[in-house]
């Protein structure tokens, strides 16, 4: 005996049955896009390429449900390139001759992008990279696109915010130190500290490199120290910027400003393993979730990684590389639906030429493939009072103080001032 299907019932089921066919002409089909690269998974910037990975393959999942690129699905093929630059033409190689990937991207990191464009550049390819700073000055390769907001002069971008804000105090400086890492991003940084220090007018008291095997900073910093600098420039990675910290606390120095271009404290592993020891130090960064950068998506991104972050065994928070993991591939998802297809001309024609919509905001790129405007932020560490993370959820522990426009709240100044 047939049932008679009562009106609501047999609504329902037509509601149903429409979401499955939706569901169905959505979902991507045929063989996956892939898009390769390699990134660091250990080594020394592991932390950071990890936390990057993790947003990459959020987009990744989203892409997918809303579709696939193109209509077919999307496949990351990743490689750790153990932030070893010899490793990384190798990599490219692979991907581009034995894998046949359909699209490549850059990994992160000046350091093990740069070694890359040989081979991108024989093979004529698009090549999006994020935080690089500087890699295309030498290359000036057409189809390289920094996602970085360096700026179209990246170089002094990085600590032209540090210089702002201490020329704006009262009185103002007249000294500087500026130490380096022997490394390609800690030279082009220092570079452009190099170029800001003499706009200002100031008075380069130190002037030094040091080997990036360098694990004992104490002497680096005495020999700073003893030249009485009112501002110390570092431009470190990780690991140093670490011990750079450690070391400055240990001897007691107190330059009226300090930090600019430090590497690793962005990472929330190394703000809790330093934690008080931080106050006070001025640095550069790129995203923080002020109300000014809250851009369309990026909420959801940062809640969608944070309830992935453990499981992953990244970074708890995620400002400073999720943001921008993403968003390198949403350019390179707009570029492809825009040109239908992977022609790397059309391609690199296309990404020259447009602004994208972001999570990091509209992004439109400029000269050599920097962005069309900088927009590096300074932030100072204040108030820490321990080393629990859930502080550093609370953005008043990190005070952007430059550009005016992004800025939420004022420097303490001088250094000595925010370690009381």
């Amino acid at each position: 005996m047939l049932r008679r299907l009562t009106p609501s019932f047999a609504l329902a089921a037509a509601v149903a049955l429409a979401a499955a066919w939706t569901a169905q002409a959505q979902a991507p089909a045929g063989d996956p896009i892939r898009i390769g690269y390699g990134i660091a998974m250990t080594g020394g910037l592991a932390p950071n390429g990890k936390s990057a990975l993790l947003a990459q393959k959020i987009w990744e999942d989203d892409v997918n449900a809303k579709g696939g690129l193109l209509g077919r699905p999307v496949k990351l093929l990743v490689y750790d390139d153990q932030t070893n630059p010899a490793t990384v033409p190798g990599i490219y190689t692979k991907l581009l001759e034995v894998d046949k990937v359909e699209l490549i991207i850059g990994g992160y990191g000046t350091n093990v992008i740069a070694p890359a464009m040989p081979v991108v550049m024989q093979k004529n390819k698009v090549f999006i990279a994020v935080l690089g700073l500087a890699v295309n000055t030498e290359f000036n390769y057409p189809k390289y696109f920094a996602m970085i907001p360096a700026g179209p002069d990246p170089k002094p971008a990085f600590t032209k915010g540090f210089f702002d804000v201490a020329m704006q105090q009262d009185p103002k400086p007249r000294t500087v130190a500026i130490v380096a890492a022997d490394a390609e991003f800690s030279v082009n940084a220092s570079d452009g500290a190099r170029d800001n220090a003499k706009a200002a007018g100031l008075n380069i008291v130190y002037d030094k490199r040091y080997p990036p095997t360098t694990t004992d900073f104490a002497p680096i910093v005495r020999a700073i120290q003893a030249t009485n600098p009112d501002l110390a420039v570092i431009c470190s990675y990780p690991p140093d910027s670490v011990g750079m910290v450690r070391a400055v606390n240990e001897v007691g120095f107190k330059p009226k400003m300090i930090g600019g271009g430090m590497v690793g404290l962005q990472a929330t592993a190394i703000k809790t393993q330093l934690g008080p020891l931080l106050n006070g130090f001025t640095n550069y960064d790129f995203w923080l979730p002020v109300p000014k950068m809250d851009f369309p998506g990026v909420a959801d991104l940062m809640k969608k990684y944070q309830a992935r972050a453990a499981a992953e065994g990244v970074d708890p928070l995620g400002y400073y590389m999720a943001p921008w993991g993403y968003a390198q591939l949403q350019v390179l998802q707009q570029a492809v639906e825009a040109v239908k297809g992977f022609d790397d001309e059309k391609l690199a024609n296309y990404v020259r030429s447009n602004t994208f919509k972001t999570v990091v905001g509209d992004v439109k790129f400029g000269a050599k493939g920097e962005w069309a405007e900088s927009r590096v932020l300074q932030v100072q560490f204040q108030n820490i009072k321990g080393n629990d993370v859930g502080q550093f959820k609370d953005i008043s522990t990190q005070v952007v103080v430059a550009p005016n426009t992004y800025e939420s709240g004022k420097a303490i100044y001088p250094y000595e001032n925010a370690k009381k």
